[in-house]
């Protein structure tokens, strides 16, 4: 496993993702692949996991399960629920009652291709049969990318606006398995992948969620793909930055840009915000 860990105190309970199966060629290893490319809810103190949940079964396209989750109580659709709030690589922003593990919604929150959907009946993610790699099958334009709709880079929610401020790609690929045999110390992929900009051609996005009203507010067309992490304040103000190096304020009701300036390099951090000794943040 690798990412992010959350804690629920009233539930006592941790939840964690899981990383991708190997190699990346899935006619090298059939079946769902359990365990892998999931969530656990676990029991702190023994260890003992209460529910998993498989956000890619067979995960074709390296998707992990590795995102940040955001633990909320909130009503949904009539009913108080603690939900765990989930931006996936695989494109869809899911939520799910954080108790059981069901799966209460999954929308893509950007171009996806990959799959046809989730079964909320059974909470199985539907791939695409169409785009299906395979050992010296050429497969083009998977949206998204083995980078995932949105990778590491941390979200962010405001209680004031009910949404979800989400950094992200908006990249695709080409992709070739091929065969590979495991050695220590070495690569163990087994797959040929070529990347390329996604549907209007700008590679990457900032897009406000409405979790209640599963869909977006707005969204913020980037050159390159978005890896900073995301902060918002009471103030209704929101900061990201781009691999331009530039690092932006902008409304978080509307999206319409309130400053910029640029850094000397591009931004893959995550930006803080304190309240100094004069009491201003």
């Amino acid at each position: 496993m690798w990412g992010w860990i959350s804690y629920d105190p009233d539930l006592n309970l941790i939840f964690h993702g899981t990383g991708n199966p190997g190699p990346w060629n899935p006619d090298l290893r059939p079946g769902d692949n359990k365990w892998t490319s999931g969530i656990f809810a676990r029991d702190p103190d023994t260890g003992a996991a209460k529910w998993f949940y498989q956000w890619t079964p067979h995960d074709l396209h390296d998707y992990d399960g590795i995102n940040e989750q955001i633990l909320l109580d909130m009503n949904w659709q009539g009913k108080p629920r603690k939900v765990l709030v989930r931006p996936e690589r695989n494109g869809y922003l899911y939520v799910l009652d954080r108790t059981t593990g069901e799966v209460l919604s999954a929308k893509p929150y950007g171009p996806v291709n990959s799959s046809k959907g989730v079964d909320l009946k059974t909470g199985r993610l539907m791939a695409n049969p169409d785009k299906k790699t395979g050992t010296g099958k050429v497969v083009r334009d998977i949206c998204p990318t083995a980078s995932g709709l949105k990778d590491w880079q941390p979200s962010a929610f405001s209680p004031k606006t009910g949404l979800l401020y989400i950094p992200h790609n908006n990249l695709c690929m080409d992709e070739q398995g091929v065969e590979v045999n495991y050695i220590a110390g070495t690569p163990y992929v087994g797959m040929n992948v070529r990347m390329i900009p996604g549907p209007g051609g700008n590679r990457g996005a900032f897009t406000a969620w409405d979790i209640a009203a599963e869909k977006p507010a707005w969204s913020l067309k980037e050159n390159f793909p978005v890896w900073s992490g995301a902060v918002v304040t009471a103030g209704d103000i929101v900061f990201y930055g781009t691999m331009e190096g530039w690092f932006k304020a902008v409304s978080a009701k509307t999206g319409e840009l309130l400053w910029q300036f640029k850094t000397s390099s591009g931004i893959i951090g995550q930006p803080v915000t304190y309240r100094g000794p004069d009491g201003h943040q």
